[in-house]
């Protein structure tokens, strides 16, 4: 008799918890994840019943509702350091956006509507990917290849004209000496011209 009754007991437990269920994500409805890039920001819309237009939302912070940290309401209005919240009252969705995102922001979050008795949430998992890291990783390797490029263009170019001025170099060279080697020979030939004249005379 008392397993039977203890049964029931879990049986109606289980399914207050499906009605629970049912009726908070029919009240309030979120994306049950998000990802947001190293460094970024990322915008959550929770979109509710009308019902609860003028009722305080805030978004929680915690793997557990029962014990998150508000993390920003709409009650106060103002924003912390990174997050702000905005509530649209005739669309029935209020958008939480958090900003220069890090490590430490990867957790689990709580769209919530404060009511009396019991407040209605559902839960957002934020994922932090580190895209931006990687970004930036590649934009410094590309900026060392594009260095070492311009160096070694600019090598080729020094390069190059040495080339260019070791040609002219021998170019000159073999003139002048071509040109020496003429006037030496113009003179041995007029050496001989004046010997023939000297004997004949």
């Amino acid at each position: 008799m008392i397993g039977k009754t203890m049964f029931l007991n879990f049986v109606a437990l289980f399914f207050m918890f499906l009605t629970k269920r049912t009726v908070d994500s029919v009240q309030l409805s979120a994306p049950a994840e998000v990802t947001g890039t190293y460094g970024g920001s990322v915008m959550v819309s929770c979109q509710y019943d009308l019902q609860f237009k003028d009722n305080t939302k805030y978004w929680c912070k915690g793997p557990v509702y029962e014990f998150c940290g508000v993390v920003v309401r709409t009650s106060r209005n103002r924003p912390n350091k990174r997050s702000f919240i905005v509530d649209d009252k005739e669309a029935g969705i209020f958008t939480v956006t958090m900003t220069a995102l890090g490590d430490s922001d990867e957790d689990t979050y709580w769209c919530v509507i404060s009511r009396s008795g019991r407040n209605v949430y559902t839960s957002v998992r934020l994922i932090i990917s580190p895209a931006v890291a990687t970004t930036t990783a590649t934009q410094t390797t590309s900026s060392l290849i594009l260095e070492q490029t311009s160096w070694w263009a600019a090598l080729r170019w020094i390069l190059f004209i040495l080339m260019l001025c070791g040609l002219a170099l021998t170019h000159i060279t073999l003139w002048w000496r071509t040109k020496k080697a003429g006037r030496k020979s113009s003179l041995k030939q007029t050496q001989r011209d004046n010997t023939v004249i000297f004997i004949h005379g």
